[in-house]
């Protein structure tokens, strides 16, 4: 392999009190791995070591001083914290939360400074990482403030990818976050993604309802007859193949998603429901819109099974393959336009 396809992937460790470093240790165990990344881990390598010597793995780690020089073979990891971590597994805890974004923040600040090619963050637990600081529902909301361009949360596997319209907002309140531009400017950046990301040069979309039947005519709701439908009529005409509104039931129940390109769920659970049923343990988070690439396990921080060694990092994996080839297709996409 040429040393052009090999990537610096920056690496924030999630909650500790989790499975990120046990995930991470998982994956880089493979001395396989390192023909295609250079990972950059950003913690404290005393929690590495420990990890390592509890779950009897022999991943070979190197104490990074200066990001431009990593070691091309080993997890390199940057001590961002002054110390170890004294993790207590499965706590939910404020100390944890704080610990996590700053590796969240370390790692990113790498991507925007060109230190690292892409970011792949281990799972944060969305309430103990709140503070005055740091306000935000989870990583895709950090980083679109962060990074530069709009955010759209990106489901992806090699069996189903599904968008969503709106992520992490309360359910009483989506009817009137979706609104005509909110919507469309999502199905733009859908089709963007789906070009620049993976090479799919006429992206086919599928755009699910908002109510139960897609309003059934309006017996259920007029959102979808007033909002949605002119919406979808109106990208046709400009010559977008944007298809729908599908009910969401019956366009998972019958299998229609293999016949797009992608989905574009309207609020979170209807599009994550489906994608987690059908590619848990394989799909990944993959943040699009932005000018820096981010992807991330499909699960949470697993607190219920932390120091138990049984986590799987086949999600993990997934996620850093998914981001060298979003990374490399990007670069093949600026090349040629």
């Amino acid at each position: 392999m040429g040393e052009s396809n090999k990537i610096k992937v920056g690496i924030s460790v999630g909650d500790p009190n989790g499975i990120g470093f046990e995930i991470i240790l998982k994956s880089f165990q493979d001395k396989r791995i390192y023909d295609f990344f250079t990972p950059i881990a950003f913690a404290h390598d005393k929690n590495f070591i420990e990890e390592r010597k509890k779950l009897g793995l022999t991943t070979s780690i190197f104490v990074l001083k200066k990001l431009k020089k990593p070691n091309k073979n080993q997890l390199n990891v940057v001590n961002v914290w002054k110390q170890i971590f004294p993790v207590v597994y499965g706590q939910e805890s404020k100390e944890a939360g704080a610990h996590a974004i700053s590796s969240l923040e370390a790692a990113t600040h790498a991507l925007k400074a060109g230190e690292v090619d892409v970011l792949l963050t281990a799972p944060i637990h969305k309430n103990s990482i709140q503070s005055k600081e740091f306000n935000f529902p989870g990583h895709t909301d950090y980083l679109n403030q962060t990074l530069e361009g709009e955010s759209l949360m990106f489901m992806i596997s090699d069996y189903l990818r599904v968008a969503l319209a709106s992520d992490h907002i309360p359910l009483g309140e989506i009817t009137s976050f979706l609104t005509n531009d909110r919507i469309e400017k999502k199905i733009s950046l859908l089709q963007e993604s789906l070009k620049k990301d993976f090479g799919i040069s006429r992206p086919k979309i599928a755009v699910l309802g908002i109510n139960p039947h897609a309003g059934d005519h309006g017996v259920i709701g007029k959102d979808d007859d007033l909002l949605l439908r002119p919406l979808i009529q109106k990208k046709v005409n400009e010559g977008g193949l944007v298809f729908g509104p599908f009910a969401a039931d019956g366009f998972f129940g019958n299998q229609s998603y293999r016949n797009y390109d992608a989905v574009l769920a309207m609020y979170h659970d209807q599009g994550l429901i489906p994608f987690k049923t059908i590619s848990f343990g394989k799909g990944v988070n993959f943040t699009a819109g932005l000018n820096g690439v981010r992807t991330s396990p499909d699960h949470g921080t697993a607190l219920d099974i932390a120091g138990k060694g049984i986590a799987d990092a086949s999600s993990f994996n997934e996620a850093l393959f998914a981001a060298r080839k979003i990374y490399l297709q990007r670069k093949e996409f600026k090349e040629s336009n």
